[in-house]
């Protein structure tokens, strides 16, 4: 698996995943989440032009997945409810984080790597993502509390630290 920035001309390829990814998750009783287009291309090429938007490709070079790794502070981060961060020190995010379904393992490829760069990682899914939430604590990461996206929505919070 080799993971590499997403270039502008990939981005055909993430939008497809992304369509993937609504169908599976409105199938598997999570149908509120990406919703409205959401992410749109406007985001998605947004995040390619900071470097924030990440490509998964199998060993043929097809590109199986994507997500978004940003290293700092997210202003959605800054108030917890029901819970507490594990720590306060620097950390870094993943979010929208897809497949589209043709091969396994995509998603531990995905942690594996973003560790690999920060060792105290937060992630937020929606309350109906039990796949992304068993995904999330297969992996090691602590239930946090709530916090609330741009949107007024609310999310699960988790945490991963790896301590050196």
């Amino acid at each position: 698996m080799n993971i590499r920035q997403t270039k502008l001309e990939d981005i055909d390829f993430v939008m497809k995943i992304y369509d993937y990814a609504r169908d599976f998750m409105a199938g598997h009783g999570n149908g509120n989440q990406w919703i409205n287009g959401y992410p749109s291309v406007e985001l998605i090429t947004s995040e390619i032009e900071k470097g924030h938007s990440y490509v998964c490709e199998d060993d043929e070079g097809e590109i199986v997945g994507t997500f978004c790794y940003i290293e700092g502070i997210d202003h959605t981060y800054l108030h917890i409810y029901d819970g507490e961060w594990l720590n306060d020190e620097p950390y870094a995010v993943i979010h929208r984080m897809a497949s589209n379904g043709k091969q396994k393992g995509i998603s531990s490829e995905c942690l594996k790597w973003s560790f690999s760069k920060c060792h105290n990682i937060r992630i937020d899914t929606h309350r109906d993502n039990i796949v992304m939430q068993n995904i999330l604590k297969k992996h090691g990461f602590v239930p946090c509390g709530i916090i609330f996206i741009d949107n007024g929505t609310e999310r699960l919070a988790f945490q991963k630290v790896i301590n050196e």
